[in-house]
């Protein structure tokens, strides 16, 4: 059965971001981190990351040591220049904070899929 929502429904995006947060608000962990994060993992250089992102390196640099005080644990390896210049590489804690977070990301990126179904569905009857 055609409603007056059936043709917009099909034009309709969802868009969201997901972050965490501590019991005063202030952010921890979301989306633009844990690609960050990802990012330096798969480039082995802070700066690299931040140029892929669009992001500065001050402000990124301050967004991880946050993360780092917060859960307590270093993330990231550095190691100075030499023949082959300088790396940056996650721990083995910051990988493991990653990989929560994919699975984290995943789960919720499944329900919500769902739910917008079940919406646009609901839309149409």
């Amino acid at each position: 059965m055609e409603t007056k929502f059936s043709e917009k429904s099909e034009h309709i995006r969802l868009h969201y971001k997901l972050w965490l947060s501590d019991e005063k608000e202030n952010g921890i962990l979301g989306d633009g981190k844990w690609q960050m994060l990802k990012l330096i993992d798969e480039k082995g250089s802070l700066k690299a990351a931040c140029d892929g992102l669009g992001y500065t390196y001050r402000r990124t640099w301050g967004n991880l040591q946050k993360i780092e005080k917060f859960f307590g644990f270093p993330l990231l390896e550095t190691y100075r220049g030499g023949s082959e210049g300088g790396k940056t590489v996650l721990t083995d804690d910051g990988r493991r904070l990653v990989r929560a977070f994919d699975v984290f990301h995943k789960s919720v990126d499944d329900q919500i899929a769902e739910g917008f179904k079940k919406f646009i569905d609901e839309l149409k009857k």
